[in-house]
């Protein structure tokens, strides 16, 4: 195998872990929008809660426990679980009180709000977290499990990618097969059809903000586990990549925000690695510029008439 190649393994590896990131992140973008027509901005702030979240839960755990956290699987877990509770109650908050009132209004005002809520959370976290960078806890010792000449298959990597996978494959199954992932199918549908036919909109809607937030945690833990530095602002240019990632994919469309997360990673990581790291955050950028352009709806969306 040419040294060539073995690079590009390295970089491929690189690129799909972190594309799962943004395809966790991303699918809470479209779950929203696919049943409120709404881009949640805020989204970005609910994953950057998340990350302090875990970072907390395991600085206090050794205070009331007298234990440390030892890296390993059952921390993952732990930490996932205080990551994805904080940021499910955190989303089903957002939409209870800045959403919820203004469902009937026109789309500018909620996407005003959702602003606000995003710019809110940012400076909020500055005043509780403090604005200086935190170091993520060690979650897992990392470990090369294969080797492809100097190409080296990590441990880290496939947990994350591991998490990843398993979340997504939860999500869909619960879309796919259960009676409140019908219900979520027909409100995204249409809202009013949905009601006459006995399903609680409001739920609906505050069950999409959990499970969406829910994700926005997981990708938080992964990526500190990845990236081992957090701090209040962390949620502005992974937000907007996983946006991207959700438009590229087709926004709405879940699997179009898987799509379009590993797409993106994959681009980026090539980019850093045979052009320059100066071009990697304006590719993202690019893209969306170009997808916006020539294909509006996205890889996997459809395109859609309004009535004006």
């Amino acid at each position: 195998m040419s040294d060539f190649s073995q690079e590009f393994i390295q970089h491929l590896i690189n690129g799909i872990s972190l594309g799962s990131i943004y395809a966790l992140i991303a699918l809470g973008y479209t779950m929203v929008y696919g049943i409120l027509q709404l881009i949640n901005f805020a989204h970005s702030e609910v994953y950057m809660v998340g990350a302090f979240a875990a970072y907390y839960t395991a600085r206090w755990i050794p205070k009331f426990t007298g234990h440390e956290l030892p890296p390993g699987a059952m921390t993952l877990v732990i930490l996932l679980c205080a990551s994805m509770f904080v940021c499910s109650v955190l989303g089903v908050t957002i939409e209870r009180f800045a959403y919820r009132p203004l469902r009937k209004a026109p789309k500018l005002n909620i996407l005003i709000t959702a602003i606000g809520v995003s710019l809110f959370l940012q400076y909020a976290g500055q005043i509780v977290f403090g604005a200086d960078p935190k170091v993520f806890p060690n979650v897992m010792n990392d470990a090369v499990i294969m080797n492809f000449g100097t190409a080296e298959l990590r441990l880290l990597d496939v947990t994350i990618l591991g998490v990843a996978l398993f979340f997504m494959a939860v999500l869909t199954y619960m879309i796919q097969y259960t009676k409140t992932g019908k219900a979520m199918r027909a409100v995204s549908t249409n809202w009013t059809v949905a009601s006459l036919m006995g399903i609680n909109v409001d739920r609906i809607i505050s069950i999409t903000f959990i499970i969406g937030s829910s994700l926005a945690g997981v990708g938080a833990v992964l990526v500190g586990m990845k990236y081992p530095k957090i701090e209040p602002l962390m949620g502005t240019l992974i937000g907007i990549k996983a946006f991207v990632a959700a438009v590229f994919g087709g926004i709405g469309n879940l699997g179009g925000a898987v799509l379009g997360g590993i797409i993106l990673g994959l681009c980026e990581e090539m980019v850093v690695a045979y052009i320059s790291s100066t071009y990697r955050d304006a590719f993202a950028f690019g893209l969306l510029i170009l997808i916006l352009i020539f294909r509006p709806a996205g890889l996997l969306g459809r395109p859609t008439q309004e009535k004006v």
